[in-house]
């Protein structure tokens, strides 16, 4: 039995929420839309099966060629088999990078090319109207939130990881299926529910005054960390999958207030193309060295956070996260992914420049970044 909400945007929760598509599509007067998501959905069928499962008739156009960080170039790529196709309306399946070139299409579908004017950096907020293409998100992981989230995360052509930030993106409707997260794989499951995990911790620590967002972060910290590790352990476990489903988008709905130096970080490294580096697996393992760094400015915060994780008094959160991580069995050192350390002054100087440094809760400089990026090395 799947519940409808409505914060921020519409959101159609649960299992068997797929089962509404056709009719969403119809209520929002999209009759040919343009279906973007990855080439293993299609390859393993889920694409297929969610379009009779949706109910959609015909044969819709599809774009499966999303890369695992979504690129400038694909999505020009996308939006012309929008235009080919004379589709009217776009739905994104899959994880977060399939949402974010979604969202992509759906801005420059309407908005005057080219697509770097509209990066947050650069001045492009107020730029982003509401002539953004209605837009139907359906994750397969729990994780990235962008099915509720006003962000858009897109590697431009120069390899710099730029957000496109508007309330005009969060997408017009949110099917969040639990059961479309069932065939994750463990490696998977942890580094996507890590990645809900410091979309939390980040907003909340965000100095910005937004008390409702902070106890939604709080909650989604609660579910994420109760769940991720029965749900890695067992695929099955419809519970908990719901579960790391709904932490994803309270993560996603409370950042709203802002994220920080993680995230600062990651976008850096997410850039490099050549490394193909997963977003939810670069938040864990750098979410301790940057704990470490806000410390002085966070010791309220961190005794709340202390109390929703059970953790004792003056507990060492940095420490608790890499346990969580080295537990799930991933990666909690830049160096075993590639990463080369005669890059961090480029890195450095691009976190410093990243959207999400400016709700980071204590300064960052260059050198700070540098410094971070030493300490995750």
């Amino acid at each position: 039995m799947s519940s409808l909400i409505h914060y921020l945007t519409r959101v159609r929760f649960g299992r068997g929420a797929i089962g509404h598509l056709a009719d969403e599509l119809e209520a929002l007067g999209i009759r040919n839309p343009l279906i973007v998501t990855d080439r293993g959905l299609t390859d393993n069928g889920m694409i297929d099966t969610l379009i009779i499962h949706g109910g959609l008739a015909g044969k819709p156009a599809i774009f499966d060629t999303t890369p695992t960080n979504p690129t400038e170039i694909a999505v020009e790529e996308a939006l012309s088999v929008y235009r080919a196709q004379e589709c009217d309306g776009v739905v994104a399946i899959g994880g977060g990078s399939s949402i974010d070139l979604a969202k992509g299409v759906a801005l420059l579908a309407t908005h005057a090319a080219p697509l770097r004017q509209y990066a947050a950096i650069e001045g492009g907020v107020e730029r982003i109207t509401d002539k953004v293409l209605p837009l139907v998100a359906i994750p397969t992981t729990a994780g990235t939130g962008s099915e509720v989230g006003r962000a858009a995360l897109i590697t431009l052509r120069d390899q710099r990881k730029l957000g496109f930030v508007s309330p005009h993106l969060i997408p017009t409707l949110a099917l969040c299926d639990p059961d479309l997260t069932r065939s994750l794989p463990p490696g998977l499951t942890a580094a996507t529910g890590m990645d809900a995990i410091a979309h939390c911790v980040e907003t909340f620590l965000s100095p910005r005054e937004n008390p409702p967002a902070e106890a939604i972060a709080l909650d989604g910290l609660a579910r994420a960390t109760r769940h991720l590790r029965s749900v890695v352990a067992d695929g099955e476990d419809m519970e908990s999958r719901s579960e790391m489903m709904m932490a994803a988008l309270e993560g996603a709905l409370a950042f709203q207030k802002g994220l920080g130096a993680v995230h600062s970080l990651s976008h850096a490294l997410g850039g490099l193309q050549d490394l193909k580096l997963h977003h939810g697996t670069l938040n864990a393992l750098l979410l301790p060295a940057v704990l470490r760094f806000n410390a002085p400015t966070c010791d309220a915060k961190y005794q709340r956070l202390r109390t929703v994780l059970e953790l004792p008094d003056k507990a060492d959160l940095a420490e608790y996260f890499t346990e969580l991580t080295r537990a799930l069995d991933l990666p909690t050192h830049l160096g075993e992914l590639g990463v080369d350390p005669s890059m961090f002054p480029q890195l450095a100087q691009w976190a410093l420049e990243d959207h999400s440094t400016a709700t980071n809760p204590r300064a960052a400089d260059r050198m700070d970044f540098q410094r971070m990026l030493e300490e995750a090395w």
